[in-house]
């Protein structure tokens, strides 16, 4: 296959590739690529939109599950989880398993708050890749599925896809 090259062909060792990934990491950590282009103030914050798509993909789940799955402490999951009961995008229910501890559940707005919030960075996202080959995307969707699973495999928390 090769040495890697840069974006002007030149040949670069995978120390170098390594740092311009953590550079284009960190640059890509910083930008919200639907913020600049919704304009009904209905964004929902990073915490919220990870916490709804954690429990629209596994289903309902406990502060316990909820702190282990995020590797956070419990006052985090504790505030973040507050935060969306009062917005009326979670609700408790008691576990489906007979459990004692109670669940969240993504509540109907919940859902279509967070499909609101996909479609958003869905569009920025057709507008940021517009002249990318469907070959390209598909490719830079691969290799981000690889990376993000490489990283939930040395942390031990692997995310359930849909």
């Amino acid at each position: 296959m090769g040495q890697p090259a840069d974006s002007s062909g030149n040949p670069v060792s995978s120390e170098k590739a390594t740092d311009r990934v953590e550079f284009e990491t960190m640059l890509l950590g910083r930008y919200s690529i639907a913020a600049r282009y919704r304009r009904d103030g209905t964004r929902l914050d990073r915490s919220a939109y990870v916490l709804l798509s954690r429990l629209s993909v596994e289903g309902p789940m406990s502060i316990g599950q909820l702190t282990e799955a995020f590797g956070l402490d419990t006052s985090t999951v504790n505030r973040q989880s507050a935060a969306l009961l009062r917005a009326g995008l979670v609700d408790r229910i008691p576990d489906p398993v007979g459990g004692i501890a109670r669940k969240f559940r993504i509540t109907d707005t919940g859902e279509q708050a967070l499909e609101s919030e996909r479609q958003a960075n869905t569009d920025g996202l057709d507008r940021v890749m517009v002249n990318w080959s469907a070959v390209d995307v598909a490719a830079f969707a691969s290799y981000l599925e690889r990376f993000n699973t490489d990283i939930e495999r040395l942390d031990g928390r692997p995310w359930p896809r849909p």
